[in-house]
């Protein structure tokens, strides 16, 4: 099945083209006419298929570009994320020829600059849902004109924490509204939120899709005050283009960010204890190659399409095989092959055989001798 079997527009076929995307996944075939409709929809699929274009495809039908009015909202849990998808809504539009404007709406930044923008009267805000409903009390953004409410990553904007200011942009949109919730992983607390919003949504579900096959798994064993060290010995050994180091803790991060640093290895770090611009310039370092080497935690870098990662190094261990199935998801993305390499203690060897269990995978234990990486 191609774009032009579910409908979609020659203008925003053309504009996959320039992206090198020619076909479909799974999730956007479903969701295609579900949404292009107007009706609620659940989108839940794994990592990496595509679910972004998944909504954004099918609501841009939606979008009046003569209408200098915001038509679509899109609320992300993270700024990378909301960046990522306002990038996407910009190449998809500047691409296909259409005069639609997407703005960017997220704290940590100077209000008075967005308010300035706003009058623009943008058709799509894309953004953090506290920083949209303070600019809507302020009577900055006007959401009665807004047809579909987008809520990406629905398992963490669904939370306790976020539901409050969810439930406020709900109030004050117009009744006939559309939503469309967006989720990699199901949780029991954002489920049961959702049945109370949309009782009567539209669920799209695509089949568990298997691990990536074009990804190497290995695993190293050491002492847990090594794993730096070891660390710093894997990135001279595999030379990687880009990588992406998974930890658990800020503390974490900026300890071996440093240790790599003072070996002259460029690093980038990603985590919550960074404000927006500190963390807009860790992500324009690693894009642009500066820091090839990227620490990150899972919330940072939750849902983060960034092309051209070849290896992920899990520092601290993923205890669960859907965070070890997320995490190394950052790589072989679009074709590419990628690797994934898991530095374990002694306690925690057990894990690779879960995660061959759980998800069909071969992990190949490794060890570093004089500088080379060994296959043990």
């Amino acid at each position: 099945m191609n774009f032009s079997d579910i409908g979609l527009t020659p203008d925003l076929i053309a504009a996959l083209a320039k992206q090198n995307i020619s076909e479909p996944t799974p999730i956007q075939t479903i969701a295609y006419p579900v949404l292009l409709e107007g009706k609620d929809a659940y989108l839940n699929a794994e990592t990496g298929t595509g679910k972004t274009l998944a909504y954004l495809l099918p609501l841009f039908g939606r979008i009046d570009p003569r209408l200098a009015a915001t038509q679509l909202m899109v609320v992300a849990p993270t700024h990378e994320l909301a960046l990522q998808i306002q990038r996407q809504c910009c190449d998809l539009a500047q691409n296909a020829g259409w005069p639609l404007h997407t703005l960017l709406l997220i704290g940590g930044t100077v209000i008075d600059r967005q308010i300035e923008k706003l009058k623009k009267k943008p058709q799509i805000v894309v953004g953090s849902p506290g920083r949209m409903v303070e600019l809507i009390r302020l009577g900055k953004l006007k959401a009665h004109t807004v047809k579909t409410l987008v809520i990406d990553e629905a398992d963490r904007l669904l939370s306790e924490e976020s539901l409050p200011a969810i439930r406020e942009l709900l109030h004050v949109l117009p009744r006939d509204r559309q939503l469309a919730f967006v989720s990699a992983t199901e949780q029991a607390e954002s489920l049961q939120a959702i049945a109370s919003i949309s009782p009567d949504l539209i669920r799209l579900k695509t089949a568990e899709a298997p691990m990536n096959p074009n990804i190497e798994h290995y695993y190293l064993v050491c002492e847990e005050r090594d794993k730096p060290d070891v660390l710093r010995s894997l990135l001279y050994a595999m030379n990687p283009e880009r990588a992406i180091v998974f930890v658990h803790r800020t503390e974490t991060a900026e300890i071996v960010s440093a240790k790599l640093a003072y070996h002259h290895i460029a690093v980038a770090q990603l985590h919550g204890a960074f404000g927006k611009e500190e963390r807009k310039r860790a992500m324009e370092d690693f894009r642009s190659g500066r820091a090839p080497v990227l620490i990150a935690s899972d919330v940072a870098a939750r849902g983060l399409d960034i092309p051209g990662v070849t290896h992920i190094f899990n520092l601290d261990v993923p205890t669960l095989s859907k965070a070890y199935l997320h995490r190394v998801g950052r790589t072989a993305r679009a074709g590419a092959s990628g690797v994934a390499v898991t530095v374990l203690t002694e306690a925690e060897s057990h894990l690779p055989q879960r995660y061959e269990r759980e998800l069909g995978i071969a992990v190949q234990r490794i060890r570093l001798r004089e500088g080379c990486v060994l296959k043990a």
